[in-house]
């Protein structure tokens, strides 16, 4: 589904920050399972923020699953039937707000809008900032092992495709390409968690394992995440050079993680999204969003952007 749509599209629109949108709405997600863990009280919550990041311009849902892992809702002590169901009611509450979307659209209007079941590194799960520094000491068969049930759990809710997200280390990326070898024809995004312009988080070239997934049947883009957004043209042109795949870029607001406090630090300056967009656009992304910390108003300035762009045969 993502393929055939890049294929008869510019450009899609992915969607903003759901948990940071969550906080900005009131939540507290000050725990280990993030926004996972209004996926299990407030369900109707992260539905609401599906919809109205379809309703500013998005094109694509990334799940509430980002740090949701069986592992971690079992060690809340939820048992194994409800954790199957949680799974499946993430990608069903997207859905559900893409249907809400599509029956306020203007009579004979129709829009294809995507579903992407979110899956974040092994950092996530262990959630003290290791999504930003890789290298965590486990084997290609340990990772393989423990990213296996989740994405068992998602692949049978039917997303239109899994976007692997905020991926920091080599050796996962390996077993993450292993991993959909089980699954053949499960299309997939893959991006990455950076130090600087030029590698990932781990230390290793973009360039690398940009190759290294580029071949993959499974993998439809390929791109970079949770960054700020300055440090984003520089790694699209780096991988550019080594892959013709369409690349998918999602930072965030420019601010920074504290692990430690478990807060955002440091505000961002002024960020114009939809001309960052537009120079984006220019060096090869086609997937084009925001991450932790942006907001509806951020991706209606890049669908606006982009469409003028797009419009002026850019």
């Amino acid at each position: 589904m993502l393929r055939r749509t890049l294929a008869k599209r510019s450009f899609l629109v992915l969607d903003g920050g759901l948990a940071t949108e969550l906080e900005w709405r009131g939540f507290d997600l000050s725990d280990e399972l993030w926004s996972a863990r209004v996926l299990v009280d407030r369900a109707e919550a992260i539905a609401r923020v599906h919809y109205d990041y379809f309703c500013a311009g998005a094109d694509v849902a990334i799940t509430a699953t980002y740090q949701a892992t069986p592992q971690g809702f079992a060690r809340r002590g939820i048992h194994p039937w409800a954790v199957e169901r949680l799974f499946h009611q993430a990608v069903r509450l997207a859905d559900d707000a893409r249907q809400a979307c599509r029956r306020h659209l203007p009579k004979g209007e129709e829009k294809t809008l995507l579903v992407a079941a979110g899956i974040g590194p092994y950092g996530a799960f262990l959630a003290d900032g290791s999504e930003y520094r890789g290298r965590y000491g486990l084997s290609q068969q340990q990772l393989m092992d423990f990213h296996r049930p989740r994405l068992e759990l998602l692949v049978q809710a039917g997303p239109d495709c899994l976007a692997f997200e905020t991926i920091p280390d080599r050796v996962e990326v390996e077993a993450l390409l292993a991993l959909l070898d089980e699954y053949p024809g499960q299309e997939a995004w893959l991006s990455f968690s950076t130090r600087d312009e030029a590698r990932l988080a781990d230390g290793t070239p973009i360039e690398v394992v940009t190759e290294l997934i580029a071949t993959h049947p499974s993998v439809v883009a390929v791109g970079v995440n949770c960054l700020p957004p300055q440090r984003v043209l520089p790694l699209l042109q780096r991988m550019r050079r080594v892959t013709d795949l369409p690349l998918v870029v999602y930072p965030n607001s420019g601010e920074e993680w504290d692990a430690t406090r478990r807060c955002w630090c440091r505000p961002a300056s002024e960020i114009d999204f939809g001309e960052l967009a537009a120079a984006w656009y220019a060096a090869g992304a086609r997937l084009i969003g925001g991450c932790c910390r942006t907001r509806p108003a951020d991706v209606a300035r890049m669908r606006r952007a982009l469409e003028a762009l797009v419009e002026k045969g850019g």
